[in-house]
């Protein structure tokens, strides 16, 4: 399984890379909008939805606010409103993952209604963050592609070192697998990441620490990330959220960690001046 992880790793990689530096913003928008409507497909397979046209259905729900967030992404009041609601989701799929754990039980219900609004939190704002960010003249494709290696950079570090080192389970219910000790390791791996991007992204003298800070912060929100996707599949019973990549699984199971970490790494740099 590991090989063929690899391999498709180096194959997604580099192709990701060369779209990001390539192509113009309107099309890795397009792009990205495409690998957010797969992801969506999964999501409906996960919640449950019993046939193929109710999963259509939240696809195509899906594209109409993909198309929304376009036209709101020329706004910077609607983008940082945007951005902040996701910041506020992603601390409530930690508390959540934190009650998980201690009742075995997550109160999806009291809060949102159907899990149709989750995958729309979850994947729109990512989506948008990343759009945003690669359209920024003062930052553009290198910030994308920066963000793309922290959290990639980051899982490797969590995986890597929790395998030699890991001791303490991480969340024993939602991800058996993830200790502590791998957890600090993706935290450790990503400071050695921020200053190495402090240096290649020619960040300002003045917001360096800040910067490093941002980085730091979004790896320890790919963790939630990664787990809030582990903790919905453990509720639908199943492994991975489909099979397109070969080893990986599905999109959904490789783009959870940046579902969180994309709003969260733009908001940090909007606060902080860094655009």
């Amino acid at each position: 399984m590991l090989k063929q992880r690899l391999l498709t790793a180096l194959f997604l990689i580099p192709l990701f890379i060369g779209i990001v530096f390539v192509l113009p913003s309107y099309l890795v928008a397009s792009l990205f909008a495409i690998v957010v409507l797969q992801a969506t497909w999964e999501w409906g397979g996960l919640i449950n939805l019993p046939t193929r046209a109710e999963r259509l259905l939240l696809v195509s729900g899906m594209l109409n606010v993909l198309w929304l967030g376009h036209l709101l992404s020329a706004s910077s009041i609607a983008v940082n409103f945007l951005l902040g609601v996701a910041v506020l989701w992603w601390c409530l799929a930690a508390w959540w993952i934190r009650q998980f754990e201690a009742e075995h039980d997550i109160p999806y219900g009291r809060y949102l209604g159907r899990d149709v609004w989750a995958g729309m939190l979850t994947l729109v704002p990512a989506w948008l963050a990343l759009v945003v960010l690669h359209a920024n003249p003062a930052l553009g494709p290198r910030y994308v592609v920066f963000l793309l290696v922290l959290i990639w950079v980051a899982d490797s570090g969590a995986y890597f070192i929790g395998r030699r080192f890991g001791r303490h389970k991480l969340a024993r219910l939602v991800s058996p697998g993830k200790t502590w000790e791998g957890a600090a390791g993706a935290l450790l791996v990503s400071l050695l990441v921020a200053w190495i991007g402090v240096a290649a992204l020619d960040v300002d003298d003045g917001v360096r620490l800040q910067f490093v800070v941002i980085c730091i912060v979004t790896a320890m929100f790919s963790i939630v990330g990664d787990l809030f996707e582990s903790l919905v599949k453990r509720r639908a019973g199943v492994k991975d959220s489909g099979t397109l990549l070969p080893g990986h699984g599905g999109v959904l199971d490789r783009i959870d960690s940046l579902t969180a970490a994309a709003p969260v790494f733009l908001f940090g740099l909007i606060l902080t001046g860094n655009t």
